[in-house]
């Protein structure tokens, strides 16, 4: 297998998390479930308009008559913090993450901190030095202000960094930030319509800078099968 965007090098790699590093999809479900039977929704319609994107977009669209908008979204946060099970890396992530220099990759998730450490922390994954999250933003996915953010943390330009997102949000804020995309479809249960690359998870990528110090990605078998 030829790893996508194997003739080109990147300054930088920014991960979203939630279903891009790993996944907290049961959590989140049931955590949402909740809310929406609580305030008469359709459970089977609203939950798959919430993933990719921060609270505050997903409730506010709903223009529900009665709520304090802020109590609601500390209240979800709170109980997604304290439900954890079931989070777990996606394949080969924490390989991957390891082994790229520090300072040459950011995560960029919708999440609250604290509940984006929280869940990193479950699923065993590192957390590097820059982190964008929800809070750092005035306007979150698909709007492209988190994926600049980020590459402006790193020293980098967003057309310089390839994105690894999963949520269509996701990827349509990268696509506005100039950025390049590698779609993560391992907790996709079904294709989606992208004409960015798609890999299912990181069991068969490993991070390499060349001659120039650049990031690219290589197969992993092809490095072990040379003794690298």
């Amino acid at each position: 297998m030829t790893p996508p965007f194997s003739d080109r090098g990147f300054g930088a790699f920014m991960f979203d998390m939630d279903g891009t590093i790993l996944s907290s999809i049961a959590s989140t479900e049931r955590v949402w479930t909740a809310w929406a039977i609580k305030h008469g929704l359709d459970v089977e319609t609203f939950l798959p308009t919430i993933h990719g994107v921060r609270a505050f977009e997903t409730i506010s669209r709903l223009n529900l008559p009665g709520i304090d908008l802020m109590t609601e979204i500390e209240e979800l946060t709170q109980a997604e913090f304290d439900d954890i099970e079931g989070i777990e890396p996606i394949l080969g992530a924490a390989h991957f993450l390891n082994a790229l220099p520090v300072e040459r990759w950011a995560i960029v998730t919708s999440a609250p901190r604290r509940l984006a450490l929280r869940r990193l922390e479950a699923a065993g994954l590192p957390v590097p030095p820059i982190m964008v999250t929800g809070e750092d933003v005035a306007n979150g996915k698909p709007a492209p202000d988190c994926f600049l953010l980020g590459a402006q943390r790193l020293g980098h330009k967003a057309e310089d960094c390839l994105v690894f997102e999963d949520a269509p949000a996701g990827i349509r804020a990268a696509e506005a930030a100039g950025a390049q995309v590698l779609v993560i479809t391992a907790t996709h249960n079904h294709a989606s319509s992208t004409p960015h690359p798609s890999v299912p998870g990181y069991g068969a990528l490993t991070p390499r800078l060349d001659g120039t110090s650049r990031l690219t990605l290589a197969r992993l078998a092809a490095l072990q099968d040379a003794g690298a």
